[in-house]
């Protein structure tokens, strides 16, 4: 089966509230796939169905061929599993709680092995509540890798990390996928999903508005590369949409924000517009286009709103 995860009209109600509204999804074996989404677009909602931590209202899941319903030991046996914050004892040490989560297990690597991987080896006497922040993150992902995952959830990782602490973690993520095994990821961190995702899927009111790999959602744009402009008085959007190259403009600030395929024929063509009408250009710059870009032009709104 080359399907770790297949989802057909998921729905999750909470009382009058619909968290997810027919959500379609599969995530292929091997890959790192990532869910992203604005605070209340129901990605962590959709994450807990598919580890076992809630039901949905209605709607097919398999995850790793097989259904919660019928198979929940099976699957809890061959995934991994760390949250948005995860909660452990504070007295006790790194290598305890390591083998307490690795006794949940029939297989798996050793402690000693985890220790290593995630570079925890001189922390092992140290009680958690005296690890770091991202010794403790590290310490979670030890134990959701504690039995050996196919498949490996991480809900926002690294939220609140120093970039050291996050790069560390980046690696070893991509070390997990290379050896074969899936990755689904939630993230706030646009340069975190174009780094680690072979594919995305941006989730807006419970529902994908948009999948593929991090270049094809770029590409999606209509051009590789944004031109920002700040004039006086203020233009509207509409006022360079007419223009040779641009293929959409958006209000971005104080700035409108252009997505242009070929620069080198947008830009003389827009100074051209401001000139014939008298504009004042007061800034210009231009970039590479990313998926924030893409993000807020789908949704309007930035991945941390």
């Amino acid at each position: 089966m080359s399907e770790a995860i297949r989802v057909r009209g998921l729905v999750k109600r909470f009382g009058s509230e619909t968290a997810v509204n027919g959500l379609d999804l599969e995530v292929r074996r091997g890959e790192c796939f990532g869910l992203l989404g604005p605070n209340g677009a129901g990605k962590t909602t959709t994450l807990e169905i598919l580890e076992g931590l809630q039901t949905q209202t209605e709607g097919e899941v398999e995850v790793l061929g097989r259904s919660w319903a019928r198979q929940a030991k099976e699957i809890r046996s061959k995934i991994g599993v760390v949250l948005q914050e995860t909660l452990l004892s504070d007295k006790l040490t790194a290598e305890e709680t390591i083998e307490l989560f690795r006794s949940f297990y029939t297989q798996g690597p050793s402690t000693e092995e985890l220790l290593s991987l995630l570079r925890l080896t001189e922390k092992r006497k140290t009680w958690v509540m005296r690890l770091s922040g991202g010794q403790r993150q590290r310490l979670a992902i030890a134990c959701g890798l504690a039995g050996d995952p196919e498949l490996l959830f991480l809900d926002e990782p690294t939220t609140g990390l120093d970039p050291q602490s996050r790069r560390s973690l980046w690696q070893m993520i991509s070390a997990f996928r290379d050896r074969g095994r899936t990755v689904m990821l939630t993230t706030h961190y646009m340069d975190e999903a174009e780094q680690l995702c072979d594919r995305i899927a941006v989730v807006d009111k419970g529902r994908i508005i948009a999948e593929g790999s991090p270049a094809q959602l770029i590409q999606s744009l209509g051009g590789g590369h944004m031109v920002e402009v700040a004039t006086h008085p203020p233009l509207p959007p509409e006022r360079f949409e007419d223009i040779a190259g641009v293929s959409s403009a958006r209000v971005a600030g104080e700035r409108l924000a252009l997505s242009v395929a070929q620069p080198h024929l947008a830009l003389p063509a827009i100074v051209n517009r401001l000139n014939e009408q008298k504009i004042e250009l007061r800034e210009l710059s231009t970039r590479q286009a990313t998926l924030e870009d893409v993000f807020v032009s789908l949704t309007g709104r930035h991945l941390r709103d």
